[in-house]
C-alpha cells in the first residue's frame, strides 16, 4: 500500500513548486512523473490507477499511440502560423469534426473557458444580426450549479461563492436558472434571450444528471422562442458517457457545441465551437480570434482524436464499462456512499460524513494506488480513460471500499 505521505524526492518538488508557483490550486501530495493508458508512476516509482484523466482531458488514456504519433509527425513540419496565414492541417481538421458533430463550420480556439467565451459572443453577435434584439439587451440564461470556467465573465454567472467572490465587478446579461427546472427556463425566457447556455451533465457540480425529459424541453422551448441552445460538452463530450456527445442521450441537438478537453488528446489544448453556418457565420474577420487557435499541431492532434471516435467503438466501450462500473458502485450505497451518480464512464460519488470528507477519501485513494478528486465538500469524481479495463475497475471500486472502511 502506498504511503501518502510526501517523501523525498517528492517532498522537495513539492515545495520548490509550492515555493514559486501560486497557490490558486490544492493538489494531492503526489508528483506524477510518466503515464501509459490508465495509469501513472510517481517520481518514486510507485504506480496509480487514474480515474481522473485531467477532468476529461486523458479520455484516451496517457500517451495513446495514434495520438502520439500524430503530434510527433507534425512537431517534425509544423507547429504555428497563427490564422494570419492557412495552414494545411485545419480544413482537414474542421471537416472532420463538424461531421462528427453534424453541423457546418468549426470555429477553433484552446481552452475551454476560450470557447465559452467564444460561444457568449456568438450567441450575442446572432441575437443583433440576427434576431433582432436591441444592442446592448441581449440575455443569456444559465443553470445554478454550472462550471463553464474560470474567467471574470463565466465566474459571474456561477453561484459557487469559492469561483466568484472577490473577483467582481461582473458582466450584466445572464439570468440563473435552478437545474433541471424547464418550467423556470421556460419563464425566464424573452424577447431579448439569445441563447440558453448548459451542461448536459454538470461534471464540477459532481456529475449532476438531469431529470428524463429536461434536455429535450429545453430544446423544445428554445426553438420554440428562436433562442440558440448552447451545448457546454467540454467534459461530458466526445465519448465520456457513452455517446459522442452527452445531448445525444435525450436525442437533442444543440444549436453549438462547446468542445475541448479530450479534443487535444492529453497532449495540448484545443477547443472549438462547433454549428451550423447561420449562426458561426455571424462572426465576421477581425471580430474573434486566437494566436495559437488552429494552430497545425492542434489541428493534426484533434483530427487524430476524431478519427478515434469516428468510429464508435470507444463510445460503446464507455457505455458497456459504465455499467460495470455502476454495478460495483451500487453495492457501496449505506456503506459509506449516500448516492451515485454514473453516466458512461463518469461517476459522482457522495461519501457519508460520518466517514470522511471527499479530500479525506481522496487522500486514503492516493494510499491504496488510485487517483480521484473531490468537489463541494463530499462528493469524489470518477472519470477513468476509456480504455481503461474492466479488472482495473473492479480493483478500484475494492480500493474504495476499503477507503471507506479505513
Amino acid at each position: 500500500m502506498t504511503d501518502v505521505r510526501p517523501e523525498a524526492p517528492t517532498a522537495d518538488l513539492i515545495a520548490a513548486e509550492e515555493a514559486h508557483v501560486a497557490h490558486n490550486y490544492h493538489p494531492l501530495p503526489v508528483v506524477v512523473a510518466e503515464g501509459d493508458g490508465s495509469w501513472v508512476t510517481d517520481v518514486e516509482g510507485r504506480r496509480y490507477l487514474d480515474l481522473l484523466s485531467a477532468y476529461s482531458a486523458l479520455n484516451f488514456g496517457h500517451r495513446h499511440p495514434a495520438l502520439v504519433a500524430a503530434a510527433t509527425e507534425q512537431l517534425g513540419r509544423l507547429t504555428l502560423t497563427s490564422r494570419a496565414f492557412h495552414n494545411d492541417r485545419l480544413g482537414a481538421f474542421a471537416d472532420a469534426l463538424a461531421e462528427l458533430a453534424g453541423k457546418d463550420m468549426v470555429l477553433p480556439m484552446n481552452t475551454g473557458a476560450e470557447a465559452v467565451e467564444t460561444g457568449i459572443k456568438v450567441a450575442r453577435a446572432w441575437a443583433y444580426r440576427v434576431k433582432g434584439v436591441p444592442e446592448g439587451a441581449a440575455k443569456i440564461i444559465v443553470a445554478a450549479g454550472n462550471f463553464h470556467g474560470r474567467t471574470t465573465t463565466i465566474v459571474g454567472f456561477s453561484d459557487d461563492p469559492q469561483a466568484r467572490d472577490g473577483f467582481g465587478p461582473f458582466a450584466p446579461g445572464f439570468e440563473i436558472v435552478p437545474y433541471g427546472d424547464a418550467a423556470a427556463l421556460v419563464a425566464a425566457i424573452d424577447e431579448n434571450t439569445a441563447a440558453v447556455l448548459i451542461e448536459p451533465i454538470q461534471g464540477e457540480a459532481g456529475v449532476v444528471i438531469p431529470p428524463d425529459g429536461y434536455l429535450r424541453a429545453v430544446r423544445e422551448a428554445c426553438t420554440a422562442a428562436n433562442v440558440l441552445l448552447i451545448a457546454d460538452e467540454i467534459q461530458s463530450g466526445l465519448g465520456r458517457v457513452g455517446t459522442t456527445f452527452a445531448c445525444e442521450r435525450d436525442g437533442v441537438v444543440p444549436d453549438l457545441y462547446l468542445l475541448g478537453k479530450a479534443l487535444g488528446g492529453g497532449i495540448l489544448p484545443v477547443s472549438a465551437v462547433v454549428g451550423d453556418r447561420d449562426v458561426l457565420g455571424v462572426i465576421h474577420p477581425g471580430e474573434h480570434g486566437s494566436t495559437f487557435g488552429g494552430n497545425p499541431l492542434a489541428a493534426a492532434v484533434g483530427h487524430a482524436v476524431v478519427d478515434l471516435l469516428a468510429t464508435g467503438d470507444l463510445q460503446r466501450r464507455a457505455l458497456s464499462l459504465g455499467d460495470h462500473l455502476r454495478s460495483r458502485l451500487e453495492p457501496l450505497l449505506g456503506a459509506g456512499v449516500t448516492a451515485i451518480r454514473v453516466a458512461g464512464l463518469w461517476a459522482g460519488v457522495d461519501i457519508d460524513p460520518a466517514v470522511g470528507t471527499g479530500r479525506e477519501v481522496a487522500e486514503r485513494l492516493l494510499a491504496r494506488g488510485v487517483l480521484v478528486k473531490d468537489t463541494h465538500g463530499q462528493t469524489i469524481r470518477m472519470a477513468p480513460p476509456l480504455v481503461i479495463r474492466a479488472t482495473e475497475i473492479d480493483w478500484a471500486v475494492e480500493q474504495l471500499r476499503l477507503a471507506l472502511a479505513d
